[in-house]
């Protein structure tokens, strides 16, 4: 296809696709997708090799956020049954982080739920920032707290944060419609204030919300102008109890076709696969490694993801190695331009969901899903953990397509439970 050589052209050139290619990305056939995925892996691999770069989240604040966004299981009014708990303790929260390391993640992301941090908040993130990295040399942490403040980003930075998450998530125009206590314009502003300290920026969208070709493509143009050093994509998991419940628009077909397009728009920026393959790629996981160079390890912020062990076989049953804290994420002339692992001045090193006022489960530092009250052991949970979900009764869809409510599963384990983290 002279579409596909084109975009791999501009690709490797570091050149923005038109509007108009972008949409035809999208607008491929099912017979033409491996051809996509095949051009849209040159790109990939001439700036990031075989490469996957891991990512461990932890959810340092879950439940009872103030914020309404519809497709966070954390939102105002959430009926999702996930664990509620408030902030861990530095200890806690390195010991959860250590999970995820010894598994292989080279980055940790501290995410909390809430519209953004309090300075007393900044203040407990900061002292887990220095456990984590007193305990583990060489560790990447990125913070993911919401709307910062003036000033917050600066501290975040002197504390040792090498980046923040925050996504956009959709395009500005249908913004309104996901999320109302507060503005697309608000997110921007906090990924400006994130470049401005010298943090590693990463910001990032949700699929699957019933957005258009149209709004996909513009939230990625104007990620691209944001310049973050990492974007996750989120495919929508949509927990009952929240008003997206209902939407299952992807296929694994439309999921691969959307990183393709991210690629292409944003050729040599670390692309994540955050919350969502599991539920969407399903057995389509490791042809995506083909688009995107950097995933996360084990569950998300209130979901449970695939098991550490099988994520870390699918890497290398695809012919993909998992990259060392040795080696540096983005290529060289982004690091050169601002140091570290951005493109921007005083950046810090390497670069994932997005929580805080409202992430995806697994976004950002890329995610969608809190707080509340309460000392349970290990993490603070409200009483006791909560019994595990009974499974769904929905068989899964003959075709492979269709609403999969059985791949949905409500964390029980890891951070504010009593139980072993998954890694």
């Amino acid at each position: 296809m002279d579409l596909l050589n084109t975009l791999v052209d501009k690709g490797l050139r570091r050149e923005s696709p038109t509007r108009e290619e972008a949409l035809a990305v999208l607008a491929t056939s099912d017979d033409d997708l491996l051809d996509v995925v095949a051009a849209a892996g040159k790109v990939r691999r001439h700036w990031f090799g075989r490469r996957v770069k891991l990512n461990y989240l932890v959810n340092l604040k879950s439940g009872l956020c103030p914020e309404d966004c519809s497709y966070c299981s954390q939102r105002l009014g959430s009926k999702a049954g996930i664990l509620k708990y408030t902030w861990l303790k530095p200890d806690q929260a390195s010991e959860a982080a250590a999970a995820g390391l010894a598994g292989g993640a080279k980055r940790v992301c501290l995410v909390a739920s809430g519209r953004g941090p309090t300075d007393r908040d900044v203040d407990r993130v900061s002292d887990t920032i220095k456990a984590i990295k007193e305990q583990n040399e060489g560790v990447e942490v990125c913070a993911c707290l919401g709307l910062l403040s003036d000033g917050q980003a600066e501290r975040l930075r002197e504390a040792g944060a090498d980046a923040y998450n925050h996504n956009l998530n959709t395009s500005e125009a249908t913004y309104g419609d996901i999320t109302t206590t507060h503005t697309y314009a608000d997110r921007v502003d906090t990924v400006h204030k994130a470049h401005a300290a010298g943090l590693s920026a990463c910001s990032g969208l949700i699929a699957g919300m019933g957005e258009s070709d149209e709004d996909l493509v513009d939230v990625v143009f104007s990620l691209r102008e944001l310049d973050p050093d990492s974007v996750p994509v989120n495919f929508l998991i949509p927990f009952e109890g929240t008003p997206l419940a209902k939407e299952w628009n992807l296929t694994p077909q439309r999921c691969l076709r959307i990183l393709a397009m991210v690629r292409f728009v944003c050729p040599d920026v670390e692309v994540r696969i955050a919350g969502g393959r599991e539920v969407h790629l399903r057995t389509m996981q490791p042809l995506a490694l083909h688009l995107a160079n950097s995933i996360f390890l084990g569950d998300y912020l209130t979901s449970e993801g695939q098991a550490g062990r099988a994520d870390l076989e699918m890497i290398a049953d695809a012919g993909f190695e998992v990259e060392g804290a040795d080696q540096v994420t983005l290529p060289e002339h982004r690091v050169a331009a601002g140091g570290g692992c951005g493109s921007h001045d005083g950046a810090g090193c390497g670069s994932q969901e997005d929580s805080g006022c409202g992430s995806h489960e697994g976004s950002g530092c890329g995610s969608h899903e809190g707080q509340g009250c309460g000392s349970h052991r290990g993490g603070g949970v409200c009483g006791s953990a909560a019994a595990p979900a009974e499974a769904p009764e929905t068989a899964p869809a003959a075709a492979g397509n269709g609403p999969r409510p059985d791949l949905v599963a409500v964390r029980r384990r890891g951070a504010g439970t009593d139980l072993a983290p998954n890694a």
